[in-house]
């Protein structure tokens, strides 16, 4: 009798581990197709028309000859072509539309924070998954790159929707080994693994403690958040895009509040009752931003910051027109 009770139980634990396993596959793939429904409309129905004009090719790529006419590039001729007609001929280049687009994902801790209805990784996935489907249907490659304080997963970059789809599920069920951050070795790493140009889209809290301080900043070296950015920038077409939940820059008064840092853990209690506290804590904030603000100007990125508060298409629209 005992042996049975001991594999009854046994069977029971097992098939508890089984059946949990299959709701949690069930929920993702229901989280998967909602967020495809809603961000593929988004791309095809809004952001269809601005996608290759806020976002260039490659470069050119050869289309015909023809002959030669006056104020043409002499740099341009065929001489083959040129001898074979004696006449001359010159090259006809026209840009290449095929894009390969890079989504630099942050999964850190920081991004699991959230207190208006959605966290900040909600959003991120959002927009990641918004951006793929607006990429796909321009017939551009789409890639991603997943990091914490180092590369915890790259997906070469193809084309398709079931990649796109096998994209938004690791998004939506990726476990980092790490928790911190370190957004600088994300884009480092971009440059060494991505061979030809791409449009590389950063997103992230850029939540980094010390790497936005005015000393790192204007300090004797430069911050490497800054430098990382500017030889990226050099070879491929960045664009950052900060997601941030509103508390981070204003706090309620709520009286004592017991907060934890959700990269390192640590756990403090803080008086929200206080105005100086809070102004301090907005001051902080904007201090940040400005030195954010400073990384991106310096290194002639292209950036939009969206609050989970916020509508994140209106800040996409805003960012695709100041590029076109």
């Amino acid at each position: 009798m005992g042996k049975k009770k001991q594999c009854s139980g046994i069977f029971s634990d097992n098939y508890f581990v089984h059946k949990t396993n299959i709701m949690e596959s069930t929920d993702i793939l229901k989280k998967v197709r909602k967020i495809e429904i809603k961000t593929r409309g988004l791309s095809r129905n809004i952001f269809a028309g601005q996608w290759h004009s806020a976002f260039k090719g490659r470069g050119m790529v050869f289309s015909e000859v023809r002959e030669y006419q006056f104020g043409d590039d002499v740099r341009d001729i065929d001489w083959n072509v040129t001898a074979r007609f004696h006449r001359p001929y010159v090259k006809v280049f026209e840009e290449e539309r095929e894009l390969t687009v890079m989504l630099l994902v942050d999964v850190s801790g920081s991004l699991e924070f959230g207190t208006v209805g959605q966290s900040k990784r909600d959003m991120a996935t959002e927009i990641a998954a918004t951006l793929a489907f607006s990429a796909i249907q321009n017939n551009d490659k789409i890639g991603v790159i997943f990091f914490s304080d180092h590369i915890e997963k790259y997906i070469p970059p193809k084309k398709g929707r079931k990649h796109i789809l096998l994209i938004i599920r690791e998004m939506l069920d990726f476990h980092p080994q790490s928790r911190r951050t370190d957004i600088a070795e994300a884009v480092n790493y971009l440059t060494r693994a991505q061979k030809r140009r791409c449009t590389a889209f950063v997103i992230s809290d850029f939540y980094e403690p010390g790497m936005l301080s005015p000393k790192a900043l204007d300090g004797g070296s430069e911050n490497k958040l800054l430098h990382a950015f500017r030889v990226a920038n050099q070879k491929h077409d960045m664009v950052a895009i900060q997601v941030y939940d509103p508390r981070a820059k204003t706090l309620p008064d709520v009286g004592l509040l017991k907060v934890s840092d959700t990269e390192t853990g640590h756990e403090t209690y803080i008086d929200t009752s206080s105005r100086r506290f809070r102004e301090a804590h907005t001051r902080s904030w904007l201090t940040r931003e400005n030195n954010l603000k400073t990384v991106f100007t310096r290194s002639k990125v292209d950036y939009t910051s969206i609050s989970t508060a916020d509508d994140y298409v209106k800040a996409l629209i805003r960012l695709f027109r100041q590029r076109a």
